[in-house]
């Protein structure tokens, strides 16, 4: 895992040239918002399990045969399952908002869940319906003006919201 400043360097060191003008610009703006990033990773997290919870439930809604006799989240295991994979994908979003990099979320998260999902019968597009109201209620809670550091939060926003598509095309 490379945070956004390393990657930069590293990129770089490969390319065997100084880091240009344009990303020490970018990693200049990366700090000026440092404030609004810990704020909206502080608010995720501390709103984990009503994110996961509230997005599981709307999804089952939606899905009700995923907990019909025969569906795959049918019995409170596979619910459990279900919603802990959601909670891990959505702490690895954390993660990658919080190091302004996605590497950790591509690497230790998704890198293969595709397969797995696929080799244990799990629906994909349900899971990325999923992923899709986490991505909403969080954003919501994040860009939240009440209670945090004041400014425009849309590259934010965008970017969180970036992590989130990521994680549903890996799994749908």
């Amino acid at each position: 895992m490379l945070d956004a400043f390393t990657k930069v360097v590293a990129q770089a060191d490969t390319r065997g040239a100084y880091v240009s003008d344009d990303q020490v610009d970018a990693l200049k703006q990366m700090v000026a918002e440092g404030s609004k990033r810990l704020d909206a990773v502080n608010r995720i997290t501390s709103n984990s399990a009503a994110i996961v919870t509230n997005a599981a439930r709307s999804l089952f809604d939606e899905q009700p045969q995923l907990i019909a006799p025969g569906g795959n989240a049918y019995t409170h295991r596979r619910i459990a399952a279900c919603m802990r994979d959601m909670e891990i994908i959505l702490r690895y979003v954390t993660y990658a908002v919080f190091t302004g990099d996605s590497s950790i979320l591509e690497d230790r998260c998704l890198n293969g869940l595709r397969e797995t999902y696929s080799a244990l019968g799990v629906p994909g597009g349900s899971v990325a319906t999923g992923i899709g109201h986490m991505k909403a209620a969080a954003i919501a809670l994040a860009n939240d003006p009440n209670g945090v550091t004041r400014g425009d939060c849309s590259s934010l926003m965008a970017e969180l919201g970036s992590y989130f598509d990521k994680a549903a095309a890996a799994v749908g």
